[in-house]
C-alpha cells in the first residue's frame, strides 16, 4: 500500500493559472473565479498532483503526508 496526500491549494495566492488542471485535471478543478481547488483533499501519492504543484508559478499547492504531516511539496529546506 502506498502514501497517502493531503493536499491544500492556498487560494490567497493562488492566480488561476491553469498549470495544476493541465497536469492533473483528476486531482484539481478551477472554479468560476478560476480558483484552483484539489478534487479530493485526501489521495494517493501521484506523480500528476506532484507534477502539478512543482509546476504552480506562485507555489500555492502544499502537498504532505497523510499520516505524519511531513512535507512532500514544497520540500523543507
Amino acid at each position: 500500500m502506498g502514501d497517502r496526500w493531503h493536499v491544500e491549494v492556498d487560494r490567497g495566492v493562488c492566480i488561476g493559472s491553469g498549470m495544476c488542471v493541465g497536469h492533473a485535471p483528476d486531482g484539481f478543478r478551477l472554479d468560476a473565479a478560476r480558483q484552483s481547488h484539489p478534487r479530493s483533499a485526501e489521495t494517493d501519492a501521484d506523480e500528476d498532483i506532484l507534477a502539478a504543484a512543482e509546476s504552480c508559478p506562485v507555489e500555492a499547492i502544499a502537498i504532505t503526508l497523510r499520516e505524519s504531516g511531513e512535507p512532500v511539496f514544497p520540500p523543507e529546506e
